[in-house]
């Protein structure tokens, strides 16, 4: 079946997959952070993500010296990246992963702000439209659908915590493309984990060493693990296929599809789902979704 879909339908397929492994993150996220502190979780969940992306580029052949080129550079971009995941998982601590993923939607409107300061990018007035009505739909789901909590702007502690993650998250994208000198993308992102890895070990060193490794909970390394494998290496794999097959805003568009997935990921695992009043704020972002989808742009030539 896969084999007669056209480039940019793969170019989705891979999307819909990246948008339900990120979900993923949030669900295991939240249940894994009373018990091992977000630097040390981020720690050893970088180390094991950029050993994978290593041996990726070494084995393709884009490990050359080259990539190590200023290699302050990957500091500075894995510092931005080291913040947003440790601001996530202590987010994760008191927000529930639904209302964690609606703040993750508010990304496009923080990138498209970020991109036209440092190059200037423009942002066509569909997906300027677009970004707002999900933008409403992330602060529905955010304020529960409650008209009083969003008239008194209450906002709870771990989505305000996860909301400056977010603006680094959004600020590293533009800077990527700032940042880049033509590498390998497999051996550009193994120089960024690697150097958050060395980052997230300094900071976390006492923790990892305190830490009872022989009593950690099951769901503390399956978290690790799957953020590392497959919410890190996969999902960038993922972007990388979809973006030389679709427009970025296409591509960026499969961010408002994580609230509903994250619900999915919460109900398959028998947790506690947000009550039906948030259901017009998940609809809102799948609407910013497909407009976002039609936005039309020069077709990216695939490779």
């Amino acid at each position: 079946m896969i084999a007669n879909l056209t480039e940019p339908q793969r170019g989705h397929l891979a999307m819909l997959g990246f948008s339900a492994l990120v979900a993923g993150s949030f669900s295991l996220g939240g249940m894994s952070a009373g018990f091992i502190e977000p630097e040390v979780l981020n720690a050893v969940r970088f180390v094991v993500a950029g050993a994978v992306m290593a041996l990726a580029a070494w084995l393709t052949g884009g490990m050359s010296r080259s990539v190590w080129v200023a290699p302050w550079r990957y500091f500075v971009l894995a510092g931005l990246f080291v913040f947003y995941f440790v601001t996530m998982f202590e987010g994760l601590k008191t927000a529930e992963p639904v209302s964690m993923a609606a703040v993750f939607t508010l990304n496009p409107a923080l990138s498209a702000m970020f991109g036209y300061v440092l190059i200037r990018q423009i942002t066509t007035a569909r997906m300027a439209l677009a970004i707002v009505i999900g933008g409403i739909g992330a602060l529905w789901v955010i304020f529960r659908g409650d008209p009083d909590l969003a008239m008194r702007f209450e906002i709870g502690r771990g989505e305000m915590i996860y909301f400056w993650g977010c603006i680094a998250h959004a600020l590293y994208a533009p800077l990527v493309r700032v940042f880049s000198r033509g590498e390998p993308a497999l051996a550009f992102t193994a120089g960024v984990l690697i150097a958050g890895a060395l980052i997230l070990c300094l900071w976390a060193g006492p923790g990892l060493v305190a830490a009872d490794w022989a009593n950690m909970p099951n769901i503390v390394w399956v978290t690790i693990f799957y953020t590392a494998i497959a919410a890190t290496g996969l999902t960038f794999l993922a972007v990388r296929y979809a973006a030389l097959r679709l427009p970025a805003a296409k591509v960026m568009a499969y961010t408002y599809l994580v609230p509903s997935w994250v619900i999915l990921w919460e109900l398959a695992m028998g947790r506690t789902v947000p009550t039906a009043m948030v259901l017009p704020g998940v609809a809102l972002t799948v609407l910013a979704l497909v407009m976002l989808l039609k936005d039309e742009e020069p077709q990216v030539a695939s490779a």
